[in-house]
């Protein structure tokens, strides 16, 4: 995996390109003098975590024959400062299915993704307590 990152403004914007050419705008925050015109790092890495999370559960949801319409995944955290850098402290991923769906089958894809498929739910589990909640809708 290679990823270039290539700053595009006399501050701090960036574009992030994977070996496909897909691209990412990165951008600091007013604060330390950005413009806020694009995700910040820990925005990309909660992005991360709801992206690879939803990919296992609707995998799993579609190998189990479950009629998914709609999903979306909203995901918040807590950060506490660790001498001069921030960790994620907290972090809830509330996912939202609309469909034919079998809450229990549901609830079984997001705890397989969560604690054993989702590398990056793996790579934060040292640092955040990861939770989660549910929604169905027809």
């Amino acid at each position: 995996m290679k990823i270039n990152i290539e700053r595009v403004d006399e501050h701090f914007k960036m574009i992030a390109k994977n070996e496909s050419g897909n691209e990412i705008i990165m951008d600091a925050g007013l604060s330390v003098g950005g413009h806020g015109s694009g995700f910040g790092p820990h925005s990309l890495l909660l992005a991360a975590l709801g992206g690879c999370s939803s990919i296992d559960i609707l995998l799993i949801l579609k190998k189990q024959k479950q009629e998914v319409t709609g999903f979306e995944v909203e995901v918040e955290s807590e950060k506490v400062k660790v001498e001069s850098y921030s960790l994620f402290k907290e972090i809830v991923l509330h996912f939202k299915i609309k469909g034919k769906v079998d809450a229990d089958k549901a609830e079984k894809a997001i705890t397989l993704s969560l604690e054993k498929y989702c590398s990056v739910s793996k790579t934060l589990e040292p640092t955040a307590k990861i939770t989660h909640k549910l929604t169905i809708s027809d």
